[in-house]
C-alpha cells in the first residue's frame, strides 16, 4: 500500500539524489495503486481462496455421482459410453474420460449448445455396471463440477460476463506492480536485520509498517507469479500475450488427428476398432493416469487420446489412433513442448491449485491470506496518516507531489518508453495509470489554486 517515511534506528543512510527522486516517484505510485486497486485485490483474494477448496467441496457434494463402489469386474468401456448416449440421445458426443480407479465414474461428455460458452453436459456412468449415476453441467477443459464452475466464474468475472472480467484483469495488471514496487521501497529503507521479519518492539504506525513490509517481501514472488499467470486468462492482456506466443511459435502444440492420405477411414461405413481398443493402445504407448478420448469428427480423422491429469507437470502426452486398424498415427510427448508452452501449463495448473495436490493448495492459502494481511495493514497505515487536528480532517496524506522533476532525463525517458510498452501489452494497466496521473494533476492544480488564493488574501 504505502511505505512509511519515519526515521528510526533501522533507517538506511540517505539515498543519492537520483535515487531519491526515483524512490519518491515510486512511493507515490505505490500509494495510489495500493489505495485504489486494493479493493479489487481483496475480492480476487477472497474468491481465489474459496476456489482453492472447491475440489474437496465438489467431491463432498457430488460424491454419489462421481464416485462408485469398487468392484473386481468392470464392463467394457463401449457399453459405458452406450449408457451415456442413451441418457442424452439428442446431444452430440464430445469426449469420454474413462474411470481411472475402481471408485471413479466414467464421464461421457456432450456438447451443450443451450448452455453458456465452455459449458458441457456430462453423464457419469458406473464402470462396473454401466448404470448412470447422474448428469451434471461441467465447465472448461478441466471438467469443473457445478460448485467449482460457479466459484471459477465468480473469481474470473463476478458472474457479470465480459464486463465483470475487467475487475480481475485490473487486479492482475496491478498486482505485480504493487508487489515489485513494494519490495524495492522496503529494501531501500530498511537494514538487513529487519527486512524479513516485523520490527521487534515497534509500536503504532511503525509496527503496522513492519508487518506490512516484511509480509510483503515473503509473498512478493508468489504474487508476481499469480499476476503473470492470471493475465494469460484475461480479456485484453491475454489476447496480446496469445498473439505474442503465436508470433514466436510458443503456442501449445497439438497432436495431428488427420489420417495420412490414402489410408483415410470411412467413418460412415461403420468400420471402427472401438473405444476399448483405442484406450488399450493409448495405455500401451505410455498414457497413464487420467485420460480423455475424443472420437473422430468425420471421415479422415482419428481418435485423439490425451492425458488430462494436472497434479504432475509431465502428464500431458497425447496420441492419435486410426479408427480402422487401431494403429498410432501420431504421438506428442510433453517433453517435446516448447519451453514457454511447458511454463504456461505448469503456471496455469499452479494458479488453479492443481499442481502437486494439497501442497499447491497450502501455498495458495498462504499467499491469499498474506495478501489480505498486507492490504489490511496498508489501509491501516493510510488511516493513521490522516490529519486529526485543525480543519483538515479526512483521509491520509499521499506522499509528496512533483518528485518526478528530480529524476534525470536519462532515467526518466527510458522509464516512460518502458511504461508505454507495458501499457500496450497490458492495456488496463495503461488506462488506469493514465487515470491516476490525470487525477493527480487535477489535485495538484487545485492545490496550487488554493495556495495562490491564500497568498492573495494574506497580501
Amino acid at each position: 500500500m504505502t511505505v512509511d517515511e519515519d526515521a528510526g534506528p533501522d533507517r538506511a543512510a540517505a539515498p543519492p539524489p537520483v535515487w531519491s527522486g526515483v524512490r519518491s516517484l515510486l512511493l507515490r505510485l505505490h500509494f495510489y495503486a495500493g489505495v485504489l486497486i486494493a479493493p479489487f485485490l481483496v475480492v480476487a483474494a477472497l474468491s481465489g481462496l474459496l476456489y482453492v477448496f472447491t475440489p474437496q467441496l465438489d467431491d463432498l457434494v457430488y460424491d454419489d455421482i462421481v464416485h462408485v463402489a469398487d468392484r473386481a469386474e468392470s464392463v467394457p468401456l463401449a457399453r459405458q459410453v452406450s449408457a451415456g448416449l442413451a441418457a442424452r440421445p439428442d446431444d452430440p458426443l464430445m469426449a469420454v474420460r474413462p474411470a481411472t480407479t475402481g471408485t471413479d465414474a466414467t464421464q461421457v461428455i456432450f456438447e451443450a449448445p443451450d448452455l453458456p460458452a465452455s459449458y458441457r453436459r456430462t453423464v457419469f456412468v458406473d464402470p462396473h455396471s454401466a448404470e448412470v449415476t447422474g448428469v451434471l453441467e461441467t465447465y472448461g477443459s478441466g471438467q469443473a463440477l457445478p460448485i467449482r464452475a460457479w466459484v471459477d466464474n465468480l473469481h474470473r468475472g463476478l458472474h457479470l460476463g465480459d464486463a465483470g472480467r475487467i475487475y480481475s484483469e485490473l487486479a492482475a495488471s496491478w498486482l505485480w506492480v504493487v508487489a515489485a514496487g513494494g519490495v524495492v521501497l522496503w529494501f531501500s529503507r530498511r537494514r538487513a536485520r529487519t527486512l524479513l521479519r516485523p520490527e521487534p518492539g515497534a509500536t503504532g504506525r511503525r509496527r503496522v509498517l513492519s508487518w506490512h513490509g516484511a509480509t510483503g517481501v515473503w509473498i512478493a514472488a508468489g504474487l508476481v507469479f499469480l499476476s503473470a499467470t492470471g493475465l494469460t486468462w484475461s480479456q485484453y492482456a491475454g489476447g496480446n500475450i496469445g498473439d505474442l506466443r503465436s508470433a514466436l511459435s510458443w503456442e501449445t502444440p497439438e497432436v495431428s488427428a488427420t489420417v495420412p492420405p490414402g489410408t483415410e477411414p470411412d467413418v460412415e461405413s461403420g468400420v471402427d476398432v472401438g473405444v476399448d481398443r483405442v484406450v488399450s493402445t493409448a495405455r500401451e504407448h505410455g498414457l497413464s493416469g487420467d485420460i480423455e478420448l475424443t472420437p473422430p469428427g468425420g471421415s479422415g480423422e482419428a481418435y485423439v487420446v490425451q492425458q488430462v491429469g494436472r497434479q504432475w507437470p509431465s502428464q500431458q502426452d497425447s496420441v492419435a489412433i486410426d479408427p480402422v486398424d487401431g494403429r498410432v498415427i501420431d504421438t506428442l510427448r510433453f517433453e517435446d513442448y516448447p519451453l514457454v508452452a511447458k511454463l504456461a501449463r505448469w503456471g496455469i495448473d499452479a494458479h488453479m491449485g492443481l499442481l502437486f495436490g494439497w501442497v499447491n493448495q497450502v501455498v495458495l492459502v498462504l499467499l491469499g491470506g498474506g495478501l489480505l494481511g498486507v492490504v489490511g495493514w496498508g489501509y491501516r497505515m493510510w488511516w493513521l496518516r490522516r490529519p486529526t487536528r485543525g480543519e483538515r480532517r479526512g483521509f491520509g496524506r499521499p506522499p509528496v507531489r512533483g518528485t518526478w522533476r528530480r529524476v534525470p532525463g536519462a532515467v526518466l525517458a527510458p522509464a516512460v518508453v518502458l511504461s508505454v510498452f507495458v501499457a500496450y501489452v497490458v492495456p488496463l494497466l495503461g488506462i488506469s495509470l493514465a487515470a491516476f496521473l490525470l487525477w493527480d494533476c487535477l489535485l495538484g492544480f487545485r492545490a496550487r489554486r488554493a495556495e495562490r488564493g491564500r497568498k492573495e488574501v494574506a497580501s
